[in-house]
């Protein structure tokens, strides 16, 4: 029995805040309710976000590499936390824990250059690279005439 009235006794704050915690909602909830409009119109039913009214289907194509590039954001800024762990502990990890972090790194360089080489990093349009490539010739000449107003 008295278990019993020390585990009630143990819960009393936590079921006084669940009480205050209900109460507050429900009272949110019957205030607005009661004091909310009840007016209704066609035009508040039709999507509206940041002032702008929305045309068209939300379903439309987004380039992969936007998706890309967010995913090596992801990758890269999760690699900052292990390195930041590395560096609290620095330390105590010593001489391995240096040689661990520089392998670390060193895997990390060759995966940015690997990357940077096939492309994901490029966030220009086929036509964009198109344009690219004719305008620089080979060695890194640019090939743009001097009649057309442009620099060289």
């Amino acid at each position: 029995m008295e278990s019993a009235n020390q585990m009630l006794d143990a819960l009393r704050p936590f079921l006084i805040y669940f009480a205050l915690v209900m109460l507050v909602v429900i009272t949110m909830l019957c205030l607005s309710y009661f004091l909310g409009q009840r007016k209704s119109s066609p035009a508040k039913d039709y999507p509206y976000e940041s002032g702008i009214v929305s045309v068209g289907s939300a379903h439309f194509r987004i380039s992969v590499h936007f998706y890309i590039t967010a995913i090596l954001f992801i990758i890269f800024d999760l690699e900052v936390v292990f390195l930041f762990a590395w560096a609290v502990a620095v330390r105590e990890n010593g001489w391995a824990g240096f040689i661990e972090i520089s392998v670390f790194i060193a895997i990390l360089t060759v995966a940015l250059v690997y990357l940077w080489r096939i492309g994901a990093l490029d966030w220009r349009t086929h036509t964009q690279r198109r344009q690219q490539r004719a305008v620089h010739g080979p060695g890194g000449v640019t090939n743009i005439k001097a009649d057309q107003g442009e620099r060289t």
